[in-house]
């Protein structure tokens, strides 16, 4: 059995005010250093992950190297977990695209298996390379413990993929900076045990 554990990078700056941050590179704050240690400590002492694969973005590298360090494993990028292509909408404000283009701000929270963002992404792009990724890890690492540290688009469609679930359902799903999803997979059988865990930030 393979168990998939999917995480995400630590807070950065443009979560509050939503910001579409997308391929921004954003260092991780102070509060977000301390969410991946915290999310490290609970993982080595849980867990004996025998590879970590990462976004190319410095705020899943830090993220998965902090993870790395307490298991002793180095992180390796992984080019599919890169985050969500916004295209013209990266780094403005969700109060400035809203203004801007009200009626395309609106298909992305009601249908956003319809929507691609201009000159960037639509979520079956995303879900093209993640499962790509995925099948990649689970080649490299049967029957092993494997990190994976992503961003919150990414991780939703992975999870959607695993749980076998339409793109239209992106918005029923959550996940936190440094959250945990935990997933066994054995053949053809999936089970997702836990998601969007952040109890080990409560000691952060």
């Amino acid at each position: 059995m393979t168990k998939l554990l999917l995480t995400r990078h630590g807070h950065v700056e443009g979560i509050k005010p939503a910001r579409f941050r997308g391929r921004a590179e954003l260092a991780l704050t102070p509060t977000g250093l301390g969410q991946a240690a915290a999310l490290a400590k609970r993982i080595a002492a849980q867990w004996k992950p025998a590879a970590i694969y990462t976004s190319s973005l410095q705020r899943c590298v830090l993220t998965g190297a902090k993870i790395g360090e307490a298991v002793g494993v180095k992180a390796s990028v992984l080019d599919g977990l890169v985050d969500l292509d916004y295209g013209a909408w990266q780094m403005r404000t969700h109060d400035e695209i809203r203004a801007e283009a009200p009626e395309a701000f609106r298909l992305w929270h009601v249908a956003p298996h319809l929507t691609r963002f201009p000159g960037g992404e639509s979520l079956q792009d995303v879900m093209a390379r993640t499962s790509d990724a995925l099948r990649t890890v689970l080649a490299r690492h049967r029957d092993q413990t494997v990190v994976m540290v992503g961003h919150d688009s990414v991780n939703r469609v992975l999870l959607m993929q695993l749980l076998d679930q339409p793109l239209a359902a992106y918005w029923k799903l959550a996940q936190d900076p440094c959250t945990l999803n935990e997933v066994d997979i054995d053949g053809d059988r999936i089970v997702v045990r836990r998601v969007n865990d952040t109890s080990h930030l409560d000691r952060a």
